[in-house]
C-alpha cells in the first residue's frame, strides 16, 4: 500500500507519527513523549479524518 503511518523518534527523543505516501511525509504529528501516545494520535486521525471539512481560504 503507497500509504501508510510510520513512527519516529525526533532528535529530541519524542515520539512523532508520520503520515507517508511513497516515502514521502504527508504530515506529521507533534511530538509525544510514549510511543503509546503517538498510536491514540494515528488512531484519531484514521477516526475523525475522513469526516475533516476542507476549508479553502485562498
Amino acid at each position: 500500500m503507497a500509504h501508510y503511518f510510520e513512527i519516529k523518534k525526533n532528535k529530541g527523543g519524542e515520539f512523532v507519527a508520520y503520515f507517508k505516501y511513497n516515502k514521502e511525509s504527508i504530515f506529521w504529528t507533534e511530538g509525544y513523549s510514549s510511543k503509546a501516545s503517538a498510536k491514540n494520535a494515528i488512531e484519531s486521525i484514521k477516526k475523525n479524518g475522513p469526516e475533516a471539512e476542507i476549508r479553502d481560504e485562498s
